[in-house]
This record gives C-alpha cells, structure tokens and sequence, in this order.
C-alpha cells in the first residue's frame, strides 16, 4: 500500500513537473478555463438560490391560500349548519323550505365539490413544488 502511494505521489509530481515546464500562455490559458468553469459554477449556485426562493415564496403562499380556502369550507359548513337549525325551527313553511333547502343543498355540494378540487388541485401542485425544491 505505501508502494500503490508513493507512486501515486511520484505521478502527482510529474503532473507539477509538467504544469510548471508548460510555457506561459499554456498556464494562463488553464487559469483562464478554471476561473470561468468557476464562473459558471458561481452563478449556476445563483440561480439555483433565486429558484429556491422563489419556491419557498410560493409555497408559503398556497399554504396560505389553502389555509384560507379551509376556513371557507369550515364558515359555509357552519352556515348550512345553522340555515338547517333555523328551517327545522319553521315547521309552518316546511314545503318551500325543503326546495329552497335542496337548492341550497345543491349549490352546497357542487361548491364543496369544487372546493375539493381546488384542494386537490393545490395540495398536487404543493407536492410538486415540495419534489422540485428538492431537486434544486
């Protein structure tokens, strides 16, 4: 093993050896190709910080908008909730009350429905910018 190493150590040197008896515009040209391979690399770990923010910024914001989005759900269940109470107080208008209940039922499920979709939607989209955040 200190052999396999000291050859090692011996081809390192003669790769210095090599660097140091290239002439000039050979060294400044390696210098030229590190720096701007160094370049690239700063501002590929630039971008890749502004994407990062940015994904980070629009994750919070459809927590937000999903936080605010299961409130609406909770408010307008909590309304239909109390609309049912007050109709089964009124026995006297029972008939109408039960059509305009089951329109109102109607409007209710299909506003669920599209609530849910819009949950769907949002919580899909939040898992693909959680994979993406992850990829960068």
């Amino acid at each position: 093993e200190v052999q396999k190493l000291n050859q090692q150590l011996e081809e390192k040197n003669g790769e210095i050896q090599q660097m140091i008896n290239q002439p000039p515009y050979e060294k400044e040209r390696e210098i030229l190709r590190l720096q701007k391979t160094l370049a690239e690399k700063e501002k590929a770990q630039a971008t890749s910080d502004v994407l990062c923010r940015s994904l980070t910024d629009e994750t919070h914001q459809l927590q937000r908008k999903l936080a605010s989005t299961a409130e609406m759900c909770q408010h307008l269940a909590k309304c239909l909730e109390e609309k049912q109470r007050k109709e089964k107080g009124n026995s006297d208008d029972q008939i109408p009350t039960e059509r305009s209940n089951q329109v109102f039922l109607t409007a209710t499920v299909y506003n669920e429905t599209s609530l849910q979709s819009l949950i769907c939607n949002l919580q899909e989209e939040n898992r693909m910018l959680k994979q993406k955040v992850a990829h960068v």
